[in-house]
């Protein structure tokens, strides 16, 4: 499985907010904008600050996509 914080990133251009202006609006560290930039997994808590700042569900700013294959039995 892997995270995607693509819709995050959407729903800031449409802000006009930068990543920095993120980070300082829900007072994290770069690190972790870093690994959503990498597609990383990060705190619930700075997950739940992004949701109360943009006031939308988990399910606006992240998608968990399944990439792995189906196992076949023999």
């Amino acid at each position: 499985m892997e995270i995607s914080y693509n819709k995050l990133w959407h729903k800031l251009i449409d802000a006009g907010m930068t990543k920095r202006d993120l980070q300082n609006a829900i007072k994290c560290s770069s690190n972790t904008i870093g690994k959503m930039t990498k597609n990383e997994t990060v705190s619930m808590k700075n997950l739940i600050e992004i949701c109360k700042l943009f006031n939308c569900q988990l399910s606006d700013i992240v998608t968990i996509e399944n990439n792995k294959k189906s196992i076949e039995n023999d």
